[in-house]
Order: structure tokens, then C-alpha cells, then sequence
């Protein structure tokens, strides 16, 4: 498994990726227009401190990650996806992928990671908490960190 940051790579294989386990796994009521960044990561998150980055299995692309600068010493989390056959501790990936952002943002000087998420990922908000991460409400979000539409939990990662 190798994971590296998003540098032209295609961008259909990681909407692709994405919107199959939103969608057809979980039943998440989004869409690729719901998602415009998928189509501009170099733009949308490879800005300030952000990033993107892809783990891969050989050649294949297994998993997602990424970082939004939303200024101050503040980021968001978001597009953490592990295709369902290589999720788990045995693989490591999701973890690796959590540690590759936050010893990424460490460096860079982050003060606080926040992310929403959907009610139906529970082995995901477990994984969060077990990364270090903290639930909170939505009023404690900060205004500029961007929500989906769907997302009812929220966690804060402070440094």
C-alpha cells in the first residue's frame, strides 16, 4: 500500500471511489453535482495547508482522504473513503491514510481539524474517536468549515 498526495491523477476513478460508497453502499442521498471539489482538487484542496491524498493497493485506488484549509490554523476533514474489502486494522489503510493528514497538519502548524458525517457511518465514527477525535455539536462547528447537506455528527481534532 502506497499513499501519496492527488497530482493529476484521474479524477472519474476518485469520484468513482467516493460516490459508490456514499451512494450505492451506504444510501447516502448525495450526487457528483452535489460534490464539485471531486472535479477541482487541485483548486478546492490543495490550497494553504490542504491537501488530497490516495492510497493505493498495486495499482489500484482504494482509498481517499483530505485536508481543507479554512484559514487561521483551521481545517476540515473530508473525503475519508476506504473501499469495504481493504477497511479494517489487519489492512491498516484507513489509519494510515488519518495519519499521513494528521502528522501533515502537525507539521504545517493546524491548531484544529473538524468534519461532519453521516448518521449511517458508525464504524467510521468510532474509527474518528479512536483517531483522537472529540464529537461536538454543530453550534461549535466554526462558520467557515464547510457541512454536506447530509451531515448530522460532527468532531473536532485539536492539536
Amino acid at each position: 500500500m502506497r499513499i501519496m498526495p492527488f497530482s493529476g491523477h484521474d479524477t472519474d476513478a476518485i469520484i468513482d471511489l467516493i460516490t459508490t460508497i456514499q451512494i450505492k453502499e451506504f444510501g447516502v442521498q448525495t450526487s457528483v453535482e452535489q460534490q464539485p471539489d471531486l472535479r477541482t482538487i487541485p483548486d478546492f484542496y490543495q490550497q494553504g495547508v490542504g491537501n488530497f491524498w490516495l492510497a493505493f493497493e498495486g495499482d489500484e485506488l482504494v482509498g481517499t482522504i483530505a485536508l481543507l484549509d479554512t484559514g487561521d490554523g483551521v481545517c476540515a476533514l473530508r473525503k475519508m473513503f476506504v473501499k469495504k474489502e481493504y477497511r479494517g486494522s489487519e489492512r491498516g489503510i484507513g489509519n494510515a491514510l488519518m495519519q499521513t493528514l494528521i502528522e501533515w497538519s502537525r507539521e504545517r502548524g493546524v491548531r484544529e481539524i473538524y468534519l461532519g458525517t453521516v448518521d449511517v457511518y458508525h464504524a467510521a465514527h468510532r474509527f474518528y474517536e479512536k483517531s483522537g477525535f472529540v464529537e461536538i455539536s454543530k453550534a461549535e462547528l466554526p462558520e467557515r468549515v464547510p457541512v454536506m447537506c447530509v451531515d448530522v455528527k460532527y468532531y473536532r481534532y485539536s492539536f
